[in-house]
């Protein structure tokens, strides 16, 4: 779905959620550096930090994915808007007119048109479409399809960050358990 971002009327909520995705990874960093550190120094404080970041960072992880299944029909409907505005666009003024968000639909989709077999003939479809399938019906699919995949990765890393919390926790009672004997 990234070759549609390039088109003017692309959601802004895309590259906002890119900037998001950056700038996680640069807190994951930080925080990566600070349970290094503290594994490194023994610091008791600084897997404290670790593990106060990785509990945020897991509370952060469970509430973008409650957001994102609550949020899949607006998602749907965005996506499914932007095709019937482009759909529209082209139907109004088809000749001579290339209209490269409803083509790239089409090509990624392997879809045409929204059922209508008599504007379909009309329509810039791919050519190696064998049987041309309604497009709003394939993004409600796609979308479908690649929330589950998104579920079933945000699940494993949760999963991750939850080790991690233990771990660092166990880390923590060592080094306090360890002075406490000196």
């Amino acid at each position: 779905m990234a070759e549609f971002a390039t088109d003017k009327k692309s959601p802004e909520l895309f590259f906002m959620g890119l900037y998001v995705l950056v700038g996680a990874g640069a807190i994951m960093s930080a925080v990566g550096f600070f349970g290094c550190c503290g594994a490194a120094r023994e610091s008791q404080c600084l897997i404290g930090t670790f593990f106060a970041c990785l509990l945020v960072i897991f509370a952060g992880e469970v509430t973008a994915g409650v957001f994102a299944f609550l949020g899949k029909k607006v998602a749907i409907q965005e996506a499914q808007k932007i095709y019937e505005d482009a759909y529209e666009d082209y139907m109004k003024n088809p000749v001579g007119k290339v209209n490269s968000t409803i083509y790239r639909y089409h090509v990624a989709l392997q879809c045409c048109g929204k059922g209508n077999v008599e504007q379909q003939k009309e329509l810039p479809c791919a050519e190696n479409i064998q049987l041309p399938k309604n497009c709003l019906v394939e993004i409600r699919n796609v979308i479908d399809t690649h929330l589950h995949l998104v579920g079933i990765v945000g699940i494993a890393i949760a999963s991750i960050t939850i080790f991690g919390m233990i771990f660092s926790m166990v880390l923590c009672c060592t080094i306090r358990n360890m002075r406490e004997m000196i």
